[in-house]
């Protein structure tokens, strides 16, 4: 599992290939990820904002932002987590993700970032 911890939170993938989805013929790779945010802090802190960057093969970058995460913007405990899983599409069978989140620290109400770890999206078939 991949992770990094920034300002007391830590943020770990999991990555996996979606086959049954994806259609290499047509040049569609679906990856699914599971984003773990785990507050290791002393405080409360809200998901208010995402950013990532997605880079395929090609050297074609996207980014993708918004409020929250899958439409929610919640709050994380001391010591508690939350966990979401996603998907990304892909028209190479290999690319990067990276990004970062805008937290707000409800104790004293300042806004930062927390970075996501960058991670590879390879097909199973392409590390034989």
């Amino acid at each position: 599992m991949n992770y990094i911890i920034t300002n007391g939170i830590k943020v770990s993938i999991q990555l996996r290939y979606r086959e049954d989805f994806s259609k290499p013929m047509l040049h569609k790779y679906i990856f699914e990820y599971t984003v773990t945010i785990e507050n290791k802090s002393f405080y409360p802190v809200q998901l208010l904002e995402r950013r990532w960057s997605i880079f395929d093969s090609n050297g074609v970058e996207n980014f993708v932002q918004g409020s929250g995460v899958l439409g929610e913007q919640p709050i994380i405990q001391p010591e508690s987590k939350h966990t979401y899983t996603s998907c990304c599409p892909l028209n190479t069978d290999m690319g990067t993700m990276r990004g970062y989140y805008t937290m707000l620290n409800l104790k004293t109400m300042d806004k930062f970032t927390v970075k996501v770890p960058s991670f590879q999206l390879i097909a199973p078939f392409k590390m034989n």
